[in-house]
């Protein structure tokens, strides 16, 4: 039990100390499967191939501006075992909002908070997560170890245009470099696989 408590075994955040991640913007993220396993696809003459699981988490990240208010997507891709993709904050969330979207949906009405980035990544995270265990269920789908996701995500909050444009392109482009890609687990540029 004092070992749960010890300082060394908490997770330490990434995100920018003091930052308002609910404030508007873009923000660029990158999320890695657990163990960086290749379950979303694959990669096929340059260009990402998804499985029903990446097929899955594409619809659902396609729907996030649907669940939540005043979010909107830009660019995305979809790779073997990894997403990155553009979430932009256009404004706080209101009760307008809120009442609009639960008279829609029938669901309660009620004061919405201002949903912040980590708000939306952690429930895309659960529900993906969710909906994979039913594949892994009903249609046989690869199990994972212990979690879908890792634990925590990279962000960089898109200060300036020229980034925004970089950033599209390199999303764009992600597919045709996996042979490259730092994430991909036979690829030469990582560090574990370099010869001792």
């Amino acid at each position: 039990m004092a070992d749960r408590e010890n300082k060394s075994y908490r997770h330490k955040s990434i995100r920018l100390k003091n930052y308002d991640y609910s404030r508007p913007g873009a923000y660029y993220i990158t999320i890695c499967t657990q163990d960086k396993a290749c379950l979303l696809g694959q990669v096929v003459n340059r260009k990402t191939v998804p499985s029903d699981a990446g097929k899955m988490v594409r619809q659902i990240w396609e729907e996030i501006p649907s669940r939540y208010p005043g979010v909107r997507l830009d660019a995305f891709v979809l790779m073997p075992n990894h997403i990155h993709g553009i979430i932009i904050l256009e404004r706080k969330s209101s009760l307008q909002d809120c009442n609009q979207r639960g008279a829609e949906s029938g669901r309660p009405q009620g004061y919405l908070a201002a949903m912040s980035l980590s708000d939306i990544v952690r429930r895309f995270k659960t529900l993906t997560t969710r909906k994979y265990i039913d594949g892994v269920n009903q249609l046989g789908w690869p199990r994972f170890n212990g979690k879908l996701w890792q634990q925590n995500f990279y962000d960089h909050i898109i200060r300036k245009e020229e980034s925004l444009h970089s950033i599209r392109e390199y999303i764009a482009n992600n597919p045709a470099q996996w042979e490259l890609d730092k994430y991909n687990p036979f690829s030469m540029n990582r560090k574990d696989n370099l010869p001792a």
